[in-house]
Formats: C-alpha cells, sequence, structure tokens
C-alpha cells in the first residue's frame, strides 16, 4: 500500500486549507480501512488530528473539534482533511494513516505552516 499526501502550504492565522491523502496498491479494498491524518509538531511527538472508521464514524483531537473536519471518498481511494480557522499551533507537518488490518501505511508528511 502506498499513500501519496498532498496539499499543505503556508496559510495565515484564520485560514483555510484541505489536505488529500490517495491510497494505492494492487490488492487494496480501501473501503474496509480505518484512516487518519496525525501531525508533528518541531520538538514534539506525533500525535492524531482525526480518524475516520470504514463506516465514515470520525473522531476528533480536542483541540481541533469543531474546526477540522475528515473525511473520505472510497470511489477515489482518498482521504481528506478540511482545515478551518487554522492557529498558530496547528503548524505542523501531517501525515496520513491507513491501517491496512494490523498494518500501518503511512504517507510522507506535508508541511502546514500557519503563519501569524
Amino acid at each position: 500500500v502506498q499513500l501519496q499526501a498532498s496539499g499543505g502550504c503556508l496559510v495565515q492565522v484564520g485560514g483555510s486549507m484541505s489536505l488529500s491523502c490517495q491510497a494505492s496498491g494492487r490488492t487494496l479494498l480501501y473501503g474496509r480501512h480505518p484512516l487518519a491524518w496525525y501531525r508533528q509538531a518541531p520538538g514534539k511527538q506525533r500525535e492524531l488530528v482525526a480518524d475516520i472508521s470504514n463506516t465514515g464514524f470520525a473522531d476528533y483531537a480536542d483541540s481541533v473539534k469543531g474546526r477540522f473536519t475528515i473525511s473520505r471518498d472510497n470511489a477515489k481511494n482518498t482521504h481528506y482533511l478540511q482545515m478551518n480557522d487554522l492557529k498558530p499551533e496547528d503548524t505542523a507537518v501531517y501525515y496520513c494513516k491507513l491501517q491496512y488490518y494490523r498494518t500501518p501505511f503511512w504517507g510522507r508528511g506535508t508541511l502546514v505552516t500557519v503563519s501569524s
């Protein structure tokens, strides 16, 4: 399984941005697998931002609730993270993840910088 994340860039405080992550793999049945977005800020550990189950149930870190939305499009093998009202503390490298049964697969990461 390969994951390709995109969409990271520089944005001002209060702005919006959308990340996407497309999966590929010969035997991948995309709709079966939970998906997630994590982030890692400089000097900090990687943390879970949001995840979405194979049935579409979404959950969020308290720090992003009400501002971020995770979604998935199984027909496109892609999941998304819509980020609104961005804050400087949202600055981080964002990683997408697909949980393939007991094995996690990660995208390479995309940098989101929120400038004040």
